[in-house]
């Protein structure tokens, strides 16, 4: 059986998977905090027919290998965390963080999720969470008489309540950062789960040691770029149909070669 046959097919479910993550990033242009996914390839072993170095008569050597490449493959899907633009919403509990670092949520089972999505709310009890009633940590509970609320670039949060001359101190938001956040699991629901890859987090305070500061009434938007996706949709097409043309040429040439008459 011809070797393009197989290249050629992996050529094809290669580029069916970039196809795939592209549309995830296009489904995802409005979704807050998103991060877009880029796919890279590597090329598959090689069959080496004649080795470099052999040596022939007259005692001279093959200067160069005679190799043959078996295809491609996806060897990644690495999340792109650069910053996304903002949209202001005037909303006292959206939170943006300009620069390093992600929120911190409780996950029902005890563990810690990772977020960039600051669209936060406030639930019966007063406390802090996501859109899914997780809770922001450290858990902040806002006053049921609070009648504003003010979050600083460090992350203090601080109420206004009937009387007070002065905003009073409820929390303290800290951020978390990591020393390879493309390692990062995503785990939808813009969360992220730290991997053995990720390391550890590195939690801290917001405009301080390499953390980004925070800003209030504002959100982080997707940085998905339409234009660049689809010019990365185009490429893919083309590549998909270059793979299925080189099968039909690989299917023509074994037709010839099984209707040869002596």
């Amino acid at each position: 059986m011809m070797r393009s046959l197989w290249s050629a097919a992996s050529g094809m479910l290669s580029q069916q998977l970039h196809i795939n993550t592209i549309s995830n990033n296009i489904a995802n242009v409005n979704t807050t905090g998103f991060k877009k996914n880029r796919v890279d390839f590597e090329d598959l072993m090689y069959q080496t027919i004649r080795r470099a170095g052999t040596p022939v008569s007259g005692g001279a050597q093959i200067p160069v290998n005679t190799e043959v490449g078996l295809g491609v493959k996806v060897a990644a899907t690495p999340k792109i965390f650069t910053q996304g633009d903002f949209m202001r919403t005037g909303n006292p509990l959206d939170m943006v963080i300009e620069g390093d670092g992600f929120f911190q949520i409780a996950l029902p089972d005890g563990t810690t999720a990772y977020t960039r999505d600051g669209a936060f709310k406030i639930d019966s009890e007063g406390r802090i969470v996501n859109s899914n009633g997780f809770i922001l940590q450290p858990e902040i509970t806002i006053p049921e008489n609070a009648t504003a609320i003010s979050i600083n670039e460090s992350g203090v949060v601080s109420v206004l309540t009937p009387g007070a001359e002065a905003p009073t101190e409820v929390g303290q938001i800290e951020l978390a950062r990591f020393v390879n956040p493309a390692g990062l699991s995503s785990m939808g629901k813009n969360l992220f789960r730290a991997t053995a890859a990720s390391g550890e987090a590195i939690t801290g305070t917001a405009g301080l040691e390499g953390f980004g500061t925070i800003n209030q009434g504002f959100l982080e938007m997707s940085n998905v770029q339409i234009v660049e996706e689809m010019v990365n949709m185009i490429t893919a097409q083309r590549a998909y149909e270059a793979s299925s043309q080189s099968i039909k040429t690989s299917d023509e040439m074994l037709r010839i070669a099984n209707t040869l008459i002596r």
